[in-house]
């Protein structure tokens, strides 16, 4: 049986690809700093008898020797790394945390894994925002240029994988993505937020009028992105994953209050925008396309239906959760 260790695997994207690699008849081995997420935001609930999952509550920067205990008696093949802090805003509020979880701690769990016989590949989920804002279409050769202490934080794990692949060959594949949604994702995320103000009256801040330019991608195919650069990506590539059309903010909105049969006005109030946030990220998936056999499954508009039907099915658990983000050091 392939074994998987996954790196943050109370993440959307983690989840998400957790969910996957039991569906693949995988073994999978999940660690994230928190208790694993609440039943409703955990897909993988249901492919208990397909493949497998151990959970352990451990911490990057506290439980780092814990964490490395159990890669070795687990000897996976592949590691795929979900973890390390992941908001853009609060990264102005406390930049060192983010260079200490995403740089500091992540050089040291890589230096130690440079020993891990059985490890095939690393793939490392990283982010379109470390190229900062850019005109056109995004490939894999453009430039850093990160203009937040989160984007830094991940320019700089990038560049430090990439120097160990060139001088160890440390089996590492790059990967970024346009932004993540889904059933199941955390519920301060602009899709389930919007759909949770629009059924239950709230208010939806809608930050720099939601102008900013992005593509959305459905979970299944974060996952499916996931398991092709684990499976099939050639070591020390980077991969972009990527839908179109590119929607601005706004539109998405006005698009999930269309299938919601309610008034953008409603429910919506326009705000300032957040501190260094980047106008556009307009990836090109043909890379993937090309040497991973890769396309994505969903459209928007089947996404969003489904994320509606997700939100109304569990409405009244989901009120009783945790709609806003909460900082975590």
């Amino acid at each position: 049986m392939t074994r998987v260790f996954v790196l943050g695997s109370n993440s959307f994207g983690g989840a998400s690809f957790v969910n996957y690699a039991m569906k693949q008849g995988w073994e999978v081995y999940g660690v994230s700093r928190s208790e694993e997420v609440h039943p409703v935001c955990r897909p993988y609930l249901t492919n208990q008898n397909i493949g497998t999952f151990t959970y352990q509550q451990m911490d990057v920067n506290n439980d780092l020797d814990a964490i490395l205990g159990a890669i070795n008696a687990f000897q996976p093949d592949y590691v795929a790394d979900f973890a390390g802090q992941g908001m853009v805003a609060p990264s102005w509020n406390w930049p060192e945390q983010w260079y200490e979880t995403n740089i500091v701690s992540k050089v040291k769990l890589h230096n130690a894994l440079r020993d891990l016989k059985s490890l095939k590949r690393y793939v490392r989920v990283s982010t379109p925002e470390v190229f900062g804002d850019c005109d056109g279409l995004i490939d894999e050769t453009q430039a850093y240029n990160p203009s937040t202490p989160y984007a830094v934080s991940h320019a700089a794990i990038d560049m430090s994988l990439m120097a160990f692949y060139r001088q160890w060959e440390f089996p590492v594949v790059l990967t970024r993505f346009a932004n993540f949604y889904g059933p199941g994702q955390q519920l301060y995320r602009i899709v389930p937020k919007t759909i949770i103000c629009a059924l239950s009256d709230q208010t939806l801040m809608l930050h720099g009028g939601g102008h900013s330019t992005r593509a959305f991608i459905h979970g299944h195919d974060v996952a499916s992105g996931i398991f092709k650069a684990l499976t099939l990506g050639k070591n020390g590539e980077a991969y972009h994953f990527t839908t179109d059309p590119f929607v601005t903010i706004r539109e998405l909105v006005e698009k999930i209050a269309v299938l919601l049969d309610r008034q953008l006005s409603d429910f919506a109030q326009e705000t300032e925008d957040r501190p260094g946030k980047d106008k556009a990220y307009l990836m090109t998936a043909a890379k993937a396309e090309r040497e991973l056999g890769w396309k994505p499954e969903y459209t928007l508009d089947q996404g969003l239906e489904e994320c509606i039907n997700w939100v109304r099915d569990n409405l009244e658990t989901i009120k009783t959760m945790e709609q806003n983000y909460v900082h975590k050091a």
